[in-house]
């Protein structure tokens, strides 16, 4: 990816932030592969999945993705049975992790969020993924507090982020804001809903290309505090 999007460039500092959860703020991948590796045992013994487990690939790949569309590709052609039941299996071994005090977020996330918010700047989740699992990574994270909203398209059961934000917009009656994330639905997300987006381009299994449209692309969750011309 081109230099050319990156933090030489300075935006009108923002009311507020939307931030993305996996693969933005969370380190995702610190507690999914070993959840999914016990969801695809447990639709075995069930009698849900029979053959060994698909690649991790598919998983890593589809993080930020609505967790139906996940599913589809880590389970080509499987039952809505199937899918359904992985959800749920999924939430419960993701949710035994983090209270386990397992996974992680990135460097500089919990300090960074901190300072803009001294700055003024509101602060907000929008994830595709499932309400449980994204209000208990901000609590274990110690990073709840930080937060005035923490939306999810399984509370607000949105079919696509534009919306989600859509409506977290309308919501808190925000009237400019940064997208910050990591995917090509978060900057859908962003430019559908009028806001600047900020591309992070720092996870393990990163977006590449899905990001050519953000305004700026940070290589550190921490250069956000550079970005603002104020």
């Amino acid at each position: 990816m081109s230099d050319r999007k990156e933090t030489n460039k300075k935006l009108p500092r923002p009311e507020a932030m939307i931030f993305d959860m996996d693969g933005t703020l969370f380190r995702t991948e610190s507690i999914v592969v070993e959840a999914y590796h016990r969801v695809c045992d447990d639709l075995r013994a069930e009698g849900l999945l029979t053959g060994e487990n698909p690649p991790d690939e598919r998983i890593l790949g589809g993080l930020g993705m609505l967790l139906e569309e996940v599913w589809q590709r880590v389970f080509p052609g499987s039952s809505q049975q199937l899918r359904e039941r992985a959800n749920a299996l999924l939430l419960q071994h993701q949710i035994a992790s983090l209270e386990k005090g397992a996974g992680e977020l990135y460097p500089g996330v919990k300090e960074t969020l901190a300072k803009l918010k001294e700055r003024g700047i509101r602060l907000f989740v929008a994830s595709n993924g499932l309400e449980d699992y994204v209000k208990l990574v901000a609590k274990h994270q110690g990073v709840a507090d930080l937060f005035e909203g923490l939306y999810s398209a399984g509370e607000y059961g949105t079919r696509s982020k534009v919306e989600l934000v859509a409506l977290l917009l309308h919501n808190h009656g925000v009237r400019s804001a940064w997208m910050v994330g990591d995917r090509s639905s978060d900057v859908e997300a962003g430019k559908k809903n009028g806001l600047a987006v900020i591309g992070c381009d720092y996870a393990d299994f990163g977006a590449g290309e899905e990001l050519a449209a953000a305004d700026i692309v940070i290589k550190h969750f921490s250069q956000l505090l550079e970005l603002d011309g104020d």
